[in-house]
């Protein structure tokens, strides 16, 4: 946690955005990850775990798009 917290604070205000969107893909390919335990296991215990982590994956995907939406509105100029 204490390197990321580094990376971030060392990144330009501009670049936010874009490390943003990043981060995002990687919770996409998360989810991904998830929905392959999910329907590759046997038992029930781990199709469970597996649907557990694909709903907290996507539940961090939404968040991180809505996060990256309300930054990019920052830019855009203020309609009358």
């Amino acid at each position: 946690m204490w390197v990321g917290f580094e990376v971030i604070m060392k990144v330009p205000q501009r670049l936010h955005t874009p490390l943003t969107s990043g981060s995002n893909a990687i919770s996409g390919i998360t989810a991904v990850g998830a929905l392959v335990v999910a329907g590759s296991m046997a038992t029930s215990v781990g199709t469970l775990l597996g649907l557990l982590g694909v709903v907290l994956a996507m539940i961090n995907v939404v968040g991180g798009f809505v996060v990256t939406h309300r930054m990019l509105e920052m830019f855009n100029p203020r309609k009358k």
